[in-house]
């Protein structure tokens, strides 16, 4: 998969999205200021959401339309999005920003009249929403574009993966990356289940990852470790600017902590290889072997008093110690002697 300049692949590093959406709280100067500070933050991609209140949801007080069970408890529906929407008009702006900050720049569209603005702005991915997982004309549309395709797994079940990838491929595009994702706002830690991004990977053949909504770095770190090629996390200029997402969302400290983590993760998780580097050979010669420990003359008998198993490493090998028991030697024999196998008679 290649977004941009990004390649991303099995040997390539965390591709990492800082993820804008509400987070401007309807300033373009705090967008493009959160663009900067995101690249500051080690970010490699801003992304943005696309949509209205009007091609998201209805315009409607009637019960189902109200919100229960999140922190957005008794809003209703078109109300949240109105606050959160990413003006249109914004978007070409914000493509240039991200693209003069060496960022790479693309959006979750909601609808065929989103596509069509990114398109038009000639987008280099698209990133399919959670919640819009199950909306298989979206995703054949998206996916008709030809171009990389993300896909958030928050509600789906495996049913619904395999609908959304198969839309994907009866398209022809199979440039498809699917990210482990937890639709709780903020999303408790132990919900992460992170031995699902590995899953992903091996059971559909597809680039894996993570779109994180829990607290802190642990579980972006977690998911390098399991083999996660993108993660996605929201992203904030200042917490105190408030939004809809602010709560979960990371500041540029906190972001910066991440991907430095991340990194130093994808440098830990190193590969599979027993060959002994240069430092590791040198450290054996801090190991244990064979030394003579008590002088001997020429003909007394080798036991644990007087050959034994220390360091440093420079000595006979510990393996031949049960056999060296009992034999006489040939020499007179200094303490402190590396044992050989030449002293035994």
């Amino acid at each position: 998969m290649k977004i941009d300049t990004f390649s991303i692949n099995n040997e390539s590093k965390v591709f990492i999205i800082a993820e804008l959406s509400a987070n401007h709280n309807g300033s373009i100067e705090v967008a493009i200021e959160t663009i900067k500070a995101a690249k500051r933050a080690g970010a490699d991609c801003i992304k943005l959401q696309t949509y209205t209140a009007d091609t998201i949801t209805l315009d409607s007080r009637k019960e189902d339309f109200m919100i229960k069970g999140t922190i957005w408890e008794g809003k209703n529906l078109h109300d949240l999005y109105k606050e959160a929407y990413t003006p249109w008009e914004w978007h070409e702006e914000l493509f240039r920003v991200a693209k003069e900050e060496g960022l790479v720049c693309f959006s979750s569209p909601f609808d065929a009249t989103a596509v069509a603005l990114l398109e038009g702005l000639n987008a280099p991915a698209y990133k399919i929403a959670s919640l819009e997982i199950t909306d298989i004309p979206l995703i054949e549309l998206v996916a008709s574009k030809g171009k990389p395709i993300i896909i958030s797994t928050g509600i789906a079940s495996l049913e619904d993966i395999e609908l959304a990838l198969d839309a994907c491929y009866r398209m022809g595009n199979k440039d498809v990356a699917l990210l482990k994702c937890t639709t709780n706002y903020p999303a408790p830690i132990e919900d992460a289940n992170m031995l699902m991004v590995k899953d992903f990977a091996e059971r559909f053949n597809v680039i894996s990852g993570l779109s994180d909504h829990t607290i802190g770095s642990t579980v972006p770190i977690v998911a390098t470790i399991m083999g996660a090629k993108i993660i996605e996390k929201h992203f904030i200029l200042d917490k105190e600017i408030g939004g809809p997402d602010a709560s979960f969302s990371m500041n540029e400290v906190e972001f910066t902590a991440m991907v430095k983590g991340i990194r130093e993760a994808e440098s830990a998780i190193g590969v599979v290889d027993y060959e002994l580097t240069e430092n590791q050979l040198m450290a054996r010669n801090f190991s244990r072997s064979l030394y003579v420990v008590k002088d001997m003359n020429e003909g007394d008998i080798i036991n644990a008093d007087n050959v034994k198993s220390i360091r440093p490493g420079f000595g006979l090998h510990p393996k031949h110690y049960k056999d060296i028991l009992g034999k006489k030697i040939n020499a007179n024999i200094e303490k402190g002697t590396r044992f050989s196998l030449d002293f035994i008679q």
